[in-house]
């Protein structure tokens, strides 16, 4: 019997940024002997900051496992957590364990889905200052039967949209259909998000995601200031770029070995967050030392406005992924496995049995920033900056992103970390 497949495709188009969320600390109290003292209130997460939280930490985990890749990195943890999400409403057994555990899907099912629709619904909201949209798809095999049950679950929290499509006998027209689609919905920035041969006569189910995110910055950069100078590379190596400046009062915060900023868009709803090593050659320590606690605990700590010299490379990346081998290392392999995979919450076991047990054949992510003076646009990611006048009362601290640095895109109101990637070199 043929093993068909189940493709899975994530795309994230530029994105918007997600309020700040707020850490639990548990409060030790010394009493008296005998002293009466009632147990501090507990605070409650709504469902909502519950799936924030997971998936704030499976984007610091998955940036983990691709910053081994050399050179610029680029990516929408905000697309790809969704798109499996959608997956996951279909997984059963020790499948759906491993997407919940790697994904960080707390929640049960019934709450988790609701709470990942209202964070869309949210995304999706009437912005002012910025553009954000966020868009899903469920393309099937013509004639292949899905569960009610799942259509209504995509349809109803996810706003995805049933398309039908001939993967069998017309693998390439279903390739162009879909990368049409993904084109659409990222204002023509992801192009070609499927290469060809990347559809195979044995997929049935297409799960996409597209994000879409153009923002101006709350404080533009002056083009006038912009200078090209040398940006570091590698060590003794060093490229000519455009290198943009602003001093105005941003969120500030000095790590020690690192400073980090907070560059707000207009209206402060999103902002972009660079995280900069001291020393020129600084960036592995800073990304081993990188876990989603430290990462929370050092977005909490951006919110004393400081008086800043901001120097900033201007900067577009466009990158790929395959995810498969990412996901399984962070411990999804019995989806990817055609025997074990199972999906029977998607298709009905009777047709599984009959044409082949779905699994996840590949998840294709594809990303796209660009970050100037005036603002951000991205196909998976967001850049955002905040600029005022320079304060003559003390010296503004220098913020110098002149060698690789780390940064991502958030909502500040939700706190759900959009994008997220590595500067090594403006100039490739």
């Amino acid at each position: 019997m043929a093993v068909w497949g189940f493709f899975v495709d994530s795309l994230f188009l530029r994105v918007m940024l997600m309020r700040r969320l707020t850490s639990l600390f548990a409060l030790a109290c010394l009493l008296p002997l005998g002293a009466v003292s009632a147990p501090p209130p507990v605070a409650v997460l709504d469902p909502q900051q519950v799936a924030v939280i997971g998936n704030n930490a499976f984007a610091v985990e998955l940036y983990g496992q691709l910053r081994s890749q050399s050179g610029n990195l680029f990516f929408a943890p905000a697309s790809i957590s969704t798109a499996l999400a959608m997956t996951y409403a279909g997984a059963k057994g020790a499948t759906a364990d491993e997407i919940a555990n790697t994904l960080h899907f707390t929640l049960p099912a019934d709450k988790l889905h609701p709470a990942m629709g209202a964070l869309q619904r949210g995304l999706n909201a009437q912005h002012d200052g910025y553009q954000l949209r966020l868009a899903n798809a469920v393309w099937i095999q013509q004639g292949y039967t899905l569960i009610d049950e799942f259509l209504a679950l995509t349809s109803s929290h996810y706003g995805a949209g049933l398309h039908e499509a001939d993967f069998t006998n017309a693998a390439e027209a279903a390739r162009l259909t879909i990368n049409q689609w993904v084109e659409s919905q990222t204002q023509h920035k992801i192009k070609d998000m499927l290469q060809p041969g990347t559809i195979k006569p044995a997929t049935r189910i297409m799960l996409t995601n597209a994000i879409y995110f153009k923002g101006d910055w709350k404080l533009p950069f002056n083009k006038e200031a912009t200078r090209v100078e040398e940006f570091q590379v590698a060590v003794g190596s060093r490229a000519k770029t455009p290198l943009m400046q602003r001093t105005a009062k941003f969120n500030y915060l000095d790590g020690g070995t690192f400073q980090a900023l907070e560059l707000p868009y207009k209206g402060g709803e999103l902002s972009m967050v660079v995280l900069l090593p001291n020393a020129s050659d600084g960036m592995p320590n800073l990304e081993q030392s990188l876990s989603p606690a430290k990462l929370q605990q050092w977005l909490n700590q951006l919110t004393q406005p400081s008086e800043v010299t901001v120097t900033l490379p201007k900067f577009k990346i466009e990158a790929t992924f395959q995810l498969s081998d990412s996901l399984q290392a962070l411990g999804m392999k019995q989806p990817f496995d055609p025997e074990l995979a199972d999906f029977s919450g998607i298709a009905p076991r009777e047709q599984m049995q009959h044409e082949g047990n779905l699994y996840l054949d590949n998840v294709i992510h594809k990303a796209f920033v660009d970050v100037n003076e005036q603002g951000s646009e991205a196909a998976a990611a967001t850049s955002v900056a905040i600029a005022k006048s320079i304060s003559l009362d003390a010296l503004p601290i220098i913020f110098r992103a002149d060698h690789p640095f780390v940064f991502l895109i958030r909502d500040n109101r939700s706190g759900a970390i959009l994008v997220m990637g590595r500067l090594t070199d403006p100039s490739k």
